[in-house]
């Protein structure tokens, strides 16, 4: 009996050690993959509500002081009529400053983990920073249609501090009653 609890151990033992080498392995994978500025293949949301929903985004890079190219992207299915005016609320703890010089509104081919998203035709647009550089408000020289896909692009250093930065989505429709709407939200991590 004792020479079969000797085998039967050590095969435990190289399966423990197997499985050590392969939680060092995935936790190497998982820093490499939050070093892309991407949502992560597989996240885990721990508040459903029915009021908050999830947008795609693309940040160049996550890592604080960093300089970083920013696609906050809204897809075709992300709304349902044209847009008059678009609103994003920046975070008031997001502390780096906006030129709105850099900001632009683009017609995009969403990407996804496949492939990347591309902006390419810039919409003629005015761009405004209110609310003490805490809301970029943009509107269009025309309505932006809902069947296509569009992005805010703008390059801003990253804040100082890390952490998860909500910036939310408010779209103005035509119609009779100017009102804004709430489209979604991008939530972006920002790394040490």
């Amino acid at each position: 009996m004792a020479r079969l609890i000797r085998p039967l151990a050590g095969l435990a033992a190289a399966g423990l050690l197997a499985l050590g080498s392969g939680a060092l392995i995935s936790r190497q994978a998982a820093k490499a993959q939050g070093s892309v500025g991407t949502p992560s293949i597989l996240e885990f949301r721990w508040d459903s509500n029915k009021d908050f929903k999830k947008l795609y985004y693309y940040v160049s890079d996550t890592e604080r002081n960093r300089w970083a190219e920013y696609f906050l992207v809204l897809r075709g299915k992300d709304r349902k009529a044209a847009i008059l005016k678009l609103s994003i609320t920046v975070p008031s703890y997001f502390n780096t400053s906006i030129d709105i010089q850099k900001v632009h509104l683009k017609y995009c081919n969403a990407g996804g983990y496949a492939k990347r998203t591309k902006c390419e035709e810039t919409i003629p647009a005015e761009v405004k920073l209110t609310d003490n550089g805490k809301r970029i408000d943009i509107y269009p020289t025309t309505p932006v249609p809902p069947d296509k896909s569009i992005a805010v692009v703008f390059t801003v250093p990253n804040p100082f501090n890390s952490g998860m930065y909500q910036f939310n989505a408010l779209a103005q429709a035509p119609g009779d009653i100017p009102m804004a709407g709430y489209l979604g939200s991008w939530v972006i991590e920002i790394t040490n």
